[in-house]
């Protein structure tokens, strides 16, 4: 029996406006609400990200911030 979807947790989230159109784009092409999309990136999040290139974009968005913030 294949595995039931239950949505079972709501949380607000903050995204920057280039980040929700990514993501808003993406959902499109798959045909999928933005929810939907979100949490299939998240249980599947190490089949779809390269991890030494993850490691390296989160080390300099870590650093932006910082600089915005200071």
């Amino acid at each position: 029996m294949p595995k039931r979807i239950r949505l079972t947790r709501r949380f607000p989230a903050a995204m920057t406006e280039d980040g929700y159109r990514r993501l808003r784009k993406l959902s499109g092409e798959a045909q999928m609400s933005e929810g939907d999309f979100l949490s299939f990136l998240f249980e599947n999040f190490d089949s779809v990200t390269d991890t030494d290139n993850f490691t390296h974009r989160l080390r300099l968005w870590q650093a932006a911030l910082t600089e915005q913030r200071d």
